[in-house]
Order: C-alpha cells, then sequence, then structure tokens
C-alpha cells in the first residue's frame, strides 16, 4: 500500500493537517497503525473508533480530529486533524480525502488477495504443467498413470488412489495405477455397479465426494479410507462428453474434508488424462489399421501367386487368365494343367460370397485340384474328387462353388468337359458362333450327385474357350447398369482372330471403361484359351 503512504504524505504536506490510516485485522483486540503523518502516533482502542459506516470527533491536546470508517472488505479508520492552522474544517479534508483512500485501499487488496492467490494456487499450476510434460513424453496412459497419480496425491495430500478406464469390451473400469495398494491386486468394477462410487461417477459424469461409510464397495476398499473424492475422466465431442473413466483420491493426511477446488483441480487433471486416453486409441487404431492394410495386401499377394503362370502350359495351349478380387482376397480362381499327350487342362471357379472365407475355400480348391487333375482324364471324375476333398468346409461354411473344368485334347480334335453351376462357359469358333457350355449340374455343395461330363468337337489353333464369372458381366456403372454378357461375347467374337492376350486387354479396358472409380461389387475372372 505504498500509494496510499504517498497520497497521506501529500495531503499533509499540502495542508498542514495530520492524516492516518488504521486497521484491525480478523480476530485481533486492538487496532494497528497501517500510516501515519506525523509518523509515531499510536492507533487507539477498538471501543473510541467508530463502527462501519459512521465518523466521530475526538478530541486531542493539539485540537479537533475526525475519524470515519472506511467502506469496504475489513475493518479499517481514516483520521484527519487536527490542522496546524486554526480554521481549517478536519472534516472538508476528510469528505475529500475519503474516497481516495477507499479506492486505493480496495485496489492494494485485491492485488494482494490474487497475489496469495497465486501463492497458494502455485503447487496446483505447477502440477498441471508437470502433468502435461509427462502425457507429452508417452504415448500409453499406462506408462504414465502411477506418476500421474502420485503428483496428484502429492498436491491434494492424499495418501491413496487409483485410476480406472473404461474398458469397453467387457464393460468394467480396469484399475491402470493405484497408489497404496498394487495395481494388479484390485478388480475391474462393472460400469453397472449400484454400489461402487466409481461406477456411479463414471456413469452420472459428475464428481462426488463420497463421506466414510457411503457407498462401500468391496472393489474400493483397498484405496480408500474415509471420504473419497471421485471425478470422471472425460473426453469432450462436438455431441458432448464421453466418460473414459474415474479418478479416486483418498486418505487425506490433514484430515481436512475435500474441496470444490480439489474437485476443479482434479477435474482439470482428468481432462488431461482423457486427452491422452483418446489418443492412445487413436494411436492404437492406426497401427492396428496399418497392420490390418498390410496384412490384407500380404494376403492378395499370396493368393495371386496360388494362380498359375499360363505358360506352363506352352505350347500345347496358348492362355491369357486374370483374376481380380472385390476386395484384397477374393473367392475366384483358375487353374491350367499339363495333361500330357496334347492335352490342357483349363478350370474356372467361383466361390460363393467375396473377402477372407471365400479365399480360404479358394485356396483349398486350388490345392486339391492340382491334385486331382492328374489322377484322372474325365472332368467329371475330378470335379467330384474335388468335391470329396471340400465337402466338410462347404457345409460347415454354408458356401457353394461354381466350376467349369474343360480338357482339350488337340490331337484328338475334342473338348471334355464338366460344368457345375458355371454359367459363363463358351467356345467362339473361327467363323464367329458362340456356344454356351451349358451347366449339367448344380454348384459344388449343394447335392450329392457326381457332376457329368460331356463333349463337343474342337478345332485346333481356331476355337477360343472362354471363361468368366459373374463379376464381368455383372460389372456395374454410375448408372447401375450392368457391362452384361452379350457385350462380352461380342467382343471376343469380333476380336477372335487376335491372340488370347490381346482380346483379354481389350475386354479389361472396355470394363474399365464402363465401371470407372466405382468400386467393385464382386470378384471377376477371365479366362481366353487357345489349343
Amino acid at each position: 500500500m505504498k500509494e496510499i503512504g504517498a497520497v497521506l504524505a501529500a495531503f499533509h504536506e499540502a495542508t498542514g493537517c495530520e492524516a492516518a490510516l488504521w486497521s484491525a485485522p480478523e480476530g485481533a483486540a486492538a487496532a494497528v497503525v497501517d500510516f501515519a503523518l506525523p509518523s509515531g502516533s499510536c492507533a487507539p482502542s477498538l471501543d473510541d473508533l467508530p463502527g462501519p459506516g459512521d465518523r466521530m470527533e475526538v478530541a486531542t491536546p493539539r485540537g479537533a480530529r475526525l475519524v470515519s470508517s472506511i467502506p469496504g472488505p475489513g475493518r479499517a479508520w481514516l483520521a484527519v486533524g487536527p490542522c496546524v492552522e486554526e480554521g481549517r474544517a478536519p472534516a472538508l479534508y476528510l469528505n475529500l480525502l475519503l474516497p481516495v483512500i477507499t479506492q486505493y485501499r480496495q485496489s492494494a487488496l485485491e492485488v494482494e488477495h490474487a497475489a496469495n492467490e497465486l501463492a497458494e494456487r502455485y503447487e496446483e499450476i505447477n502440477l498441471l504443467y508437470t502433468i502435461s510434460e509427462i502425457l507429452g513424453r508417452t504415448v500409453t496412459l499406462e506408462e504414465a498413470a502411477a506418476t500421474i497419480l502420485t503428483e496428484i496425491s502429492e498436491t491434494v495430500g492424499a495418501r491413496r488412489g487409483s485410476i480406472l478406464v473404461h474398458d469397453r469390451v467387457t464393460g468394467t473400469l480396469q484399475v491402470v495405477a493405484a497408489l497404496g495398494v498394487r495395481a494388479e491386486d484390485l478388480q475391474p468394477i462393472a460400469v453397472d455397479d449400484e454400489f461402487c462410487v466409481s461406477a456411479c461417477v463414471f456413469r452420472e459424469q459428475h464428481p462426488r465426494i463420497a463421506e466414510a461409510g457411503d457407498m462401500v464397495c468391496d472393489s474400493e476398499s483397498a484405496y480408500r479410507r474415509g471420504a473419497m473424492l471421485s471425478v470422471p475422466i472425460m473426453w469432450t465431442t462436438p455431441d458432448g462428453g464421453e466418460p473414459l473413466g474415474v479418478v479416486n483420491l483418498s486418505d487425506r493426511r490433514s484430515r481436512q474434508p475435500f474441496t470444490a477446488g480439489d474437485q476443479k483441480l482434479v477435474a482439470a487433471i482428468a481432462t488431461q488424462i482423457g486427452t491422452a486416453i483418446q489418443n492412445a486409441r487413436l494411436v492404437r487404431a492406426s497401427l492396428a489399421q496399418q497392420q490390418l492394410v498390410q496384412e490384407m495386401q500380404l494376403a492378395h499377394d499370396l493368393q495371386m501367386k496360388l494362380l498359375p503362370n499360363t505358360s506352363i502350359v506352352h505350347p500345347e495351349a496358348v492362355v491369357s487368365a486374370r483374376v481380380v478380387p472385390a476386395e484384397s482376397v477374393g473367392g475366384d480362381f483358375y487353374h491350367l494343367f499339363r495333361l500330357g499327350g496334347g492335352r490342357t487342362g483349363v478350370m474356372i471357379g467361383d466361390v460363393s460370397s467375396h473377402g477372407y472365407r471365400a479365399a480360404l475355400i479358394m485356396a483349398l480348391a486350388m490345392s486339391a485340384a492340382a491334385i486331382h487333375a492328374q489322377t484322372t482324364s474325365d472332368p467329371g471324375e475330378t470335379l467330384q474328387a474335388l468335391l470329396d476333398s471340400l465337402r466338410d468346409e462347404l457345409t460347415t461354411t454354408e458356401m457353394f462353388i461354381t466350376a467349369f473344368y474343360g480338357v482339350i485334347d488337340k490331337k484328338a480334335g475334342v473338348l471334355r468337359y464338366a460344368n457345375t453351376g458355371h454359367p459363363h462357359a463358351f467356345v467362339v469358333t473361327s467363323d464367329g458362333e458362340v456356344e454356351r457350355l451349358h451347366a449339367l449340374d448344380p454348384p459344388l455343395g449343394m447335392v450329392d450327385e457326381p457332376p457329368r461330363a460331356a463333349s463337343r468337337a474342337w478345332v485346333p489353333g481356331k476355337d477360343l474357350l472362354l471363361l468368366f464369372t459373374d463379376g464381368v458381366s455383372d460389372a456395374r456403372n454410375r448408372a447401375d447398369a450392368r457391362l452384361g454378357e452379350q457385350r462380352v461375347l461380342e467382343m471376343v467374337t469380333t476380336y477372335r482372330d487376335e491372340a488370347p492376350a490381346a482380346i483379354m486387354q481389350r475386354l479389361l479396358d472396355a470394363l474399365d471403361l464402363h465401371v470407372g472409380d466405382i468400386p467393385r461389387r464382386d470378384d471377376l475372372t477371365l479366362v481366353i484359351a487357345r489349343s
């Protein structure tokens, strides 16, 4: 209050009147001198001073002195007089000086209060800064939870506490850090528990001070002594707040009750913890997503490697084939076999559905077909053996396979084939005729009857075997229009004299032009063979 002293000194010098400022601290029996000019004057007894809002005149050996109480917090008085020169009225000077001193004193008290408040909250501010640093150095809350709990407890003065985080899978609050007991020895708390403070605070999303004996819960007894302050850990979202866990503090050293200030401090820290939990979850989700993408790409690469290179049937046949899964992996496949004696085996299959389950059935079918195709030259027997190998898997998964298997015997000029439910199998002749090789039996896995075989004439070097799956003919554009089977047949007929690879490329270009950037709904496979 140096400014008040300067004002009183200037007043004394200008008027020759004495001035004094007295105050009485809370609970004091007597007033004390804050400022007095001339110096050395003593404060009177409290009994000799006016009450709040009053003023009084006091006679002194040197003259009259006028004393007034000062409005505002605390007890204080301003005294003016006696004055050196006679005729000067202390009341006039008091009326002039009182508002000035009142304002200066109010400002000084506010500054002092702010300084005291800042000093009292220094530890709390330092705690918030410390926790920010801890969370900034770690990715997972588990690494920082114990340190955070210790820091909070030191500031609040609690000897026991815990940090619990919500486990979405189990619907429980799991203890990730504890003070006064080992966290690994504590049991989780169900979020719908009606008796545990932590569960209630989590559900209600509001802090609570549970007094001793209130809401006693065995799961919390290890870190609770007397009253317990429980604050929800929140994550703020555009739609409101999402509870992520709870911070508990108990067994206060000072034995004093928890206050609203303690609640605010712990709530601020809980918000920081909530941000850390959410960041950790986002990091884990991002890492999991990256790992999933890598695994899906690996699965795609492995599946593509299962498909045979078309060069394995050279020089008996010239084949072009392509498989494009709707997802990273799918259920479409083709297979090629060199059977000796100038014979070439060509197989196409479409496992119902797509994705991982279809891909697993596809891999089993590829493996089994490679074995069975070498044991018999009859396409029907080969598909029957394939069904026998996959029967259990198809039954368990409730899936089936449309399959076409043809054996081209160019020396005999015959195509022998079996078709179990595959709709898109054709022979395109050199003069542009298209013959559909009809499905003779239902898809593999639907019935137990053995597939039948059929045959037709084959003109070596002229005829084309065209096989494709529904993903080709059913490919849709932005207007939801199908590419259609007829469009595919027309293109193959038009360019039938070209090499299979050239015809394949024309079909793929037409398919891309039709679909554009629309995601594919189904796996697609194309096989074109000439022998």
